[in-house]
């Protein structure tokens, strides 16, 4: 396991957890946490034992407030910046295996547009979410402008960027940027109940799943073509065979993730 500095990574009864844990600092995510991340994320979906991940930030004030602007002041290639950061949250989205981010307090700018790079959010009711990077003159980088507007819709998307405005756990809810909220205290037993829904499902339903929801986002004029490309594969898997054998035997279907 590597020795990480600025998160903390766990395994338990099948669920990774990934903590960004830098609350000095809000859980800012500055390169190497986010280098940290992409570590973690690659750790993740190489390890078939690992069903399903959280995502959250260390204390109650911050999931991540944001990336380290510190840092940003000194950089030589702004275009490489967003692109690392875009490639590192394309894998969270990609990954095969489902993702959620727990959020408790500020997700502002990067610290949003990583809850949005995760495929569940569950937000504690002191969760506030914003995109602020105009009060900087900047734009969102890290993917941002597009997984928003997929979420919420053009306009919404649009007012949100464009005024900065915080929009708080219940708001967020109604206009569908995160689907559940819950008191503090309950935001990883929240998280841990779904993944724990999910797990008794067969693993290569999920990853097929995951894949032919993403294409009707990344590319909507191909995406019924890969769904029909991910059900043929999902008739060719052992857990099909059980699963429709169970079903007509009236049984509980023993998955073996194969």
């Amino acid at each position: 396991m590597p020795n990480f500095k600025n998160i903390t990574f766990e395994i338990n009864e099948n669920i990774a957890t990934v903590i960004i844990n830098r609350p000095d600092k809000l859980n800012a995510l500055n390169f190497l946490t986010l280098e940290e991340l992409e570590t973690a994320i690659d750790l993740i979906e190489n390890d078939k034992e690992v069903r399903g991940v959280i995502i959250t930030g260390s204390g109650k004030k911050a999931f991540v407030a944001g990336a380290d602007i510190n840092e940003f002041t000194s950089i030589n290639n702004a275009r490489d910046v967003a692109e690392n950061g875009q490639r590192i949250f394309a894998k969270i989205e990609n990954l095969n295996k489902p993702v959620i981010a727990a959020i408790n307090g500020y997700a502002l700018g990067g610290g949003c547009e990583l809850a949005l790079a995760c495929h569940i959010r569950v937000a504690a009711e002191n969760a506030v979410f914003a995109q602020p990077e105009v009060n900087l003159g900047l734009i969102p980088g890290y993917g941002g402008t597009q997984r928003l507007t997929h979420l919420v819709g053009k306009g919404k998307a649009i007012e949100l960027i464009t005024t900065a405005d915080m929009v708080d756990a219940n708001e967020a809810r109604k206009i569908g940027l995160v689907n559940h909220v819950v008191s503090s205290d309950k935001l990883i037993e929240k998280a841990l109940e779904i993944l724990n829904k999910i797990k008794q499902k067969p693993a290569v339903s999920i990853d097929l799943s995951i894949q032919a929801i993403n294409a009707s986002v990344k590319n909507p004029e191909t995406g019924y073509q890969v769904e029909a490309e991910c059900f043929s594969k999902s008739t060719k898997t052992t857990d099909f065979k059980e699963g429709t054998s169970a079903f007509l035997e009236k049984r509980k279907p023993n998955f073996k993730g194969e």
